[in-house]
């Protein structure tokens, strides 16, 4: 099993623009905001600058390849430059959650999973970051969506637009949000599986690796399938709500 030097000039420098990202959220785009508010918008911030870039990259990543490869392929040069863009990402939030909203259970939980999972991929065995990206394309694919709606609720108060606009986004976000993280992931994850089980991978991915990868995904999965349900029982409370204030 080869092993990887820890560091990565590329790390500090993804750390640092997080943190400025970060900064200039809080103190320059949501200064008028209140302070829980500026804070969870100043998070939403760094997870729209880490969502979508991460999407195209993992994708550029995954197709920029000249020979076959499998799930327990070596990381490619750009698979691991994207696997510490995320790390840094996942550092600063889980970093933001500790000091502001350490109560936070469900996500501090989730952030050191998924840091588990892609130091160890990107630093430990160097291999598998095929399987590891394509769950990162899943998982980020509703990122955008998530923070613009997480946006508009912390403003619904406030701002008329903003109620609006969370309760026109609200439905296709829940359904959106369930038919990635609910279907498509999850079938995704049984091909990986299904891969590592065979034992083709045991070589170069040791046994307790994977099977520790899978673990943790699995619960993400079950942690994401629990908070959308809580949101599609407070939508459908909601609107059954206003319903009955229409017919009364």
């Amino acid at each position: 099993m080869e092993t990887v030097c820890f560091y990565s000039p590329t790390l500090p420098v993804f750390l640092m623009v997080f943190l400025l990202v970060y900064i200039f959220g809080y103190v320059g785009v949501f200064r008028n905001w209140g302070q829980k508010q500026r804070l969870e918008a100043s998070s939403c911030l760094i997870s729209l600058a880490h969502g979508s870039p991460a999407v195209f990259m993992a994708i550029h990543a995954i197709l920029d390849t000249e020979t076959p490869r499998s799930f327990a392929s070596a990381n490619s040069t750009s698979q691991n430059f994207v696997l510490e863009f995320s790390i840094a990402y996942f550092l600063v939030d889980l970093l933001h959650y500790l000091l502001f909203f350490p109560n936070d259970v469900l996500f501090i939980s989730h952030h050191l999973g998924t840091l588990y999972v892609f130091i160890t991929c990107r630093y430990m065995v160097n291999h598998g970051a095929l399987a590891i990206l394509g769950l990162l394309v899943l998982a980020e694919a509703t990122s955008p969506c998530q923070n613009i709606r997480t946006l508009a609720n912390a403003r619904k108060e406030d701002v008329p637009a903003a109620s609006k606009f969370y309760e026109f986004l609200s439905p296709p976000f829940c359904a959106f949000y369930s038919t990635v993280r609910g279907i498509l992931g999850p079938l995704f994850l049984y091909e990986i599986g299904a891969f590592f089980s065979s034992g083709v991978a045991d070589n170069v991915i040791p046994r307790l690796v994977w099977i520790s990868w899978m673990i943790v995904v699995v619960a993400a999965i079950l942690g994401s399938m629990l908070w959308v349900l809580n949101l599609w029982m407070e939508l459908i409370r909601t609107r059954g709500q206003k319903l009955q204030k229409k017919v009364s």
